[in-house]
């Protein structure tokens, strides 16, 4: 059964089984496969089953759709190759032969109104999945009923970072090194991606982007994905963060 991997960084994010039918691409929550940033378009590309094979197709997006750094229109995908739409990296994986393949999660979601405008990326930077730190992820957009609810919170106890306190209004807050990450570490050795932040119905949950970072929540490592509680002290790389509720 053929899969796609949602990266940022050198992180997954998510984990996607392909059926041989059409899977959408895109920043608006009707796609299946919803990649939540303003460089990319509401509905930016489509995957479906062609004959013996799975191919890829942009939908006119703005920033355009790139396989393996080079931009298409249509192309037949084979296994291990990389797209990149926006700033994100999706891997597919064709690897393990099966002749029934398991269909895609199910998402039934309602009509939404359109969001912001996607913003546009350099296309000389494109190819090196380089963005201005404006076009990070804290300005993505959420629902006006996400927004309405309580937004978490982190303020720096100890270590290097570009700011203070961080308001994560975004669902997905990567912390690194990198100049897309949302809150950027200090230092030589530091990762480019330490840990990725998700927010899902009004909860945050924290989780180390690879396993040589060591994450420790209140003193306690954790290895996998963990929902944040108010007063929780979070520490990797270094850095110590405090993790509360805005009121």
């Amino acid at each position: 059964m053929a899969k796609l991997y949602l990266k940022f960084e050198q992180a997954v994010l998510k984990e996607f089984t392909l059926a041989r039918g059409e899977v959408t691409i895109g920043r608006l929550p009707d796609n299946l496969v919803q990649v939540d940033n303003l460089a990319v378009s509401s509905h930016h590309c489509r995957l479906y089953w062609d004959v013996d094979h799975y191919t890829l197709e942009d939908n006119n997006s703005l920033n355009g759709t790139f396989v393996n750094n080079q931009r298409i229109s249509k192309a037949a995908l084979k296994d291990g190759d990389q797209v990149l739409v926006g700033k994100h990296t999706l891997v597919f994986d064709d690897s393990v032969e099966d002749d029934v393949p398991l269909p895609i999660a199910e998402r039934h979601m309602p009509m939404v109104p359109t969001l912001d405008a996607t913003v546009v990326l350099d296309s000389k930077k494109t190819k090196e999945i380089l963005a201005r730190p404006t076009l990070g992820l804290a300005v993505e957009t959420e629902p006006a009923s996400a927004a309405r609810e309580r937004a978490g919170v982190l303020y720096v106890i100890a270590g290097k970072t570009d700011q203070e306190r961080y308001v994560l209004s975004g669902r997905l807050t990567a912390i690194g090194k990198s100049e897309m990450a949302t809150i950027r570490l200090k230092g030589w050795f530091k990762p480019k991606v330490a840990a990725v932040i998700n927010r899902r119905e009004g909860k945050y949950y924290v989780a180390p982007s690879e396993s040589k970072v060591k994450i420790k929540i209140n003193d306690e490592r954790i290895s996998g994905q963990r929902e944040l509680k108010d007063g929780d002290l979070i520490e990797f790389s270094g850095v110590t963060l405090s993790f509360s509720f805005s009121e």
